[in-house]
């Protein structure tokens, strides 16, 4: 009698051998573009009539089509349209005429060259929204044609392609992900060359996961990434992203979008980003901004960033305490989804001093005429001054839990507002300093 150990291994031994069956099968469904390149180019009578240089396809569909191939004869690159070629295989390509027409080749729009342009490159898997590495493409005929439908981002597959002859060639799909989920990069070093059109999945996408992924690629892969990102997707996960690295991405791309996403990022994170660009780059934002814009930023870069007033957000909604419930209620509609915003209302009086603050759910079922004043009272904001330390900050938070910790100047009026997430990245980096940079206040 099989003892339960015996079955077991042979079960698993089986599931080995079925595995690998079905590996091999995927296989021989498959071609191996690094496996064709220097592959030889063969005419219909078996003759050589060139090697095979890159494999082309047209982006724009999920599983984009082979439209030619570039071939290097006689110490030219040439051109050789799809409809030419008889067969691919992983060896060589069969001609489908004696004559065929070769061309210089041409890069049109929306071609990729598919081993210069992506096998060894960062791509991003929007799938597993991760940034990979191309170790090879695979191309399979799926009934109208030769398509490019994966992606293998194995490092045996990098191994495999060392190795000489068919061995070396052959496709071996292990890590092997759908391109139909792939986002390409403009990674040629041909200058205005898009590769792919702008995915609409990348919207999709949460802005911790874009902060991840720009964080993750190479300086031009991102660049390519941001171009198709609008200003506000790329502005909130340059928000999550950490200071030094949001500098890094502001200052690799042109002055003017620098400027636009600045203006879009909420202040206290845009200030961050400054801070961590030398002083000659930080000028040149600051002078690209719009006034008004240049001028919240540089009252903000005014404060020692270990202070309430350095790390503090300029926006709030700030409205007269005479005004009514139907223009506090107005203002809070204006700033829905900006969220540089909170559902607070910072009343203040004739003089600009504060008097309270006023939540969105304070104003629920109110008469929109009624006056804001009427409806003053406890809890009452916290305050602290603009010089105030993070101790204090803390401190004044820990003895009055009320809805916004505002910063006031010497005359009470409100100067911006600390946000929680604002206190947690405080103190977070405090803790990431080395004990003997620790001085009360915060101060390094």
């Amino acid at each position: 009698m099989e003892s339960p150990q015996s079955a077991a291994g042979a079960s698993a031994a089986s599931g080995r051998r079925r595995s690998v069956a079905a590996r091999r099968e995927v296989s021989g469904l498959l071609v191996s573009v690094a496996g064709l390149i220097d592959r030889p180019v063969r005419g219909q009578d078996g003759a050589p009539v060139g090697r095979l240089d890159d494999v082309v396809v047209l982006a724009g569909d999920p599983h984009p089509p082979v439209v030619g191939f570039t071939v290097r004869i006689a110490g030219r690159r040439v051109w050789l349209h799809a409809r030419d070629v008889a067969g691919v295989e992983q060896g060589q390509l069969r001609l489908q005429a004696v004559k065929f027409d070769l061309q210089d080749v041409r890069r049109r729009p929306l071609e990729i060259q598919l081993y210069h342009d992506v096998v060894d490159h960062q791509l991003v898997d929007l799938h597993g929204v991760q940034v990979v590495r191309a170790s090879d493409l695979y191309l399979s005929d799926i009934g109208d044609g030769w398509r490019l439908v994966g992606v293998d981002t194995s490092w045996s597959t990098f191994l495999r392609r060392a190795l000489p002859g068919r061995r070396g060639r052959q496709p071996s799909p292990s890590v092997v992900l759908d391109w139909a989920g792939i986002h390409s990069l403009a990674v040629s070093e041909e200058k205005g060359i898009q590769l792919d059109v702008p995915n609409k999945q990348l919207k999709l996408l949460a802005p911790a996961d874009l902060a991840d992924l720009l964080g993750d690629l190479g300086r031009s892969e991102r660049q390519e990434l941001l171009d198709d990102l609008d200003n506000e997707d790329a502005a909130d996960a340059l928000e999550l992203m950490s200071a030094e690295d949001s500098a890094s991405v502001l200052g690799d791309v042109d002055v003017e979008r620098a400027a636009e996403l600045l203006a879009t990022m909420e202040p206290d994170e845009a200030v961050d980003a400054l801070r961590e660009l030398p002083s000659d780059d930080r000028e040149a934002l600051l002078e690209a901004l719009a006034e008004e814009d240049e001028g919240d930023l540089r009252s903000l870069l005014g404060f020692d960033e270990d202070t309430a007033g350095g790390m503090m957000t300029s926006a709030m909604l700030v409205v007269a305490a005479h005004a009514t419930v139907a223009e506090a209620v107005r203002l809070l509609c204006e700033a829905r989804g900006d969220s540089g915003q909170s559902d607070v209302v910072l009343l203040v009086d004739e003089a600009g001093g504060l008097v309270d603050d006023i939540g969105a759910l304070d104003l629920l079922g109110e008469d929109p005429a009624r006056p804001l004043a009427e409806l003053v009272g406890a809890p009452w904001p916290t305050t602290v001054p603009a010089d105030a330390s993070l101790d204090d900050v803390v401190e004044a938070v820990r003895g009055n839990i009320g809805a916004s910790v505002v910063v006031v100047d010497e005359q009470n009026r409100p100067l911006g507002r600390i946000l929680a997430d604002d206190l947690i990245d405080a103190l977070g980096e405090i803790e990431r300093r080395w004990p003997w940079q620790r001085i009360k206040g915060g101060n390094a």
